[in-house]
């Protein structure tokens, strides 16, 4: 168990990181999703072949989990691009806050029982980004950014949830990524047209962050998560999850020292979102103490 939690903990800290890699990465952000989505899979594809492990799985569910995978596509879109356009604190606060979308739209997609204290929590928490919108302007168009980009991936959660048990996990997650890098491959043109790059290939540089964020923040991070599914339960692997985004703010401070430059509000808007996060892990832990 404790070799378990300690792959959990080490997938999450390697997670923590791509906040700061998209900072790192002198490349827009949709060139960036686009490379580290397009290693990722040939990675992937790669492995699962030579282990033999990728599994035969009918065209009509290779069609939806393709087009989920645009989504978690998109979503990358945005969340990176909220860190150019604001920093890498400000992206990680907006994607913290995806847990509590989660917790909204579920009972609206999936017609379950509607709970209101989720509702008090998810406002508790938009107040918490709002209080950094309001009072510190620059950021503005990163934190739009970051919302979107938290509520595309509270989708992609849902829906990925609904249709987990199409395929393997891994194979799962090669028919997802391959659709959001088609989808991204096929607008790339009309992308660069309205949002233009200064340069289309990544650097020497750029090269060793994309594969560090493709093969140790995304491949070997998904791997040890489910090393450690095996042991541990999902609500405890969720529950460390949350601490992603602490890990990339924490990050943040120490290599950009973007703590300087954060006004007052970003701390207040911040308690706010911890609170409403630890008051909502709160619940289902207690939730789950009633269960036993």
């Amino acid at each position: 168990m404790k070799q378990a939690l300690f792959k959990l903990h080490i997938a999450v800290f390697l997670a923590g990181f791509t906040g700061a890699l998209g900072k790192l990465i002198q490349l827009n952000e949709g060139l960036l999703v686009w490379y580290r989505i397009m290693i990722t899979v040939v990675t992937l594809f790669v492995w699962l072949r030579w282990k033999k492990r990728l599994t035969g799985v009918n065209p009509a569910a290779i069609r939806k989990l393709m087009g989920i995978g645009c989504l978690i596509a998109l979503h990358w879109v945005c969340f990176y691009g909220s860190i150019k356009m604001a920093n890498v604190s400000i992206g990680l606060i907006c994607f913290a806050s995806v847990g509590l979308f989660t917790a909204l739209l579920e009972p609206l997609l999936n017609r379950t029982v509607f709970r209101w204290p989720d509702l008090g929590l998810g406002l508790l928490s938009l107040l918490g980004i709002f209080l950094i919108f309001q009072f510190d302007q620059r950021y503005r168009a990163g934190i739009g950014l970051g919302i979107l980009g938290a509520i595309l991936a509270a989708l992609f959660s849902v829906l990925n949830k609904k249709n987990v048990n199409l395929a393997p996990p891994q194979t799962l997650m090669l028919y997802e990524l391959g659709g959001g890098l088609c989808l991204l491959t096929l607008s790339m043109p009309i992308y660069l047209h309205y949002f233009p790059a200064p340069h289309i290939l990544p650097s020497l540089s750029d090269w060793g962050w994309l594969f560090m964020l493709s093969w140790l923040c995304t491949v070997l991070a998904m791997d040890l998560m489910l090393q450690s599914l095996k042991k541990v339960s999902a609500f405890t692997q969720n529950l460390s999850l949350n601490l992603e985004p602490v890990y990339g703010i924490l990050l943040a401070f120490v290599l950009f020292h973007e703590n300087k430059h954060l006004n007052p509000s970003f701390y207040a808007g911040f308690a706010l979102i911890a609170v409403s996060v630890a008051w909502q892990m709160g619940r289902v832990v207690g939730r789950k103490k009633k269960l036993v």
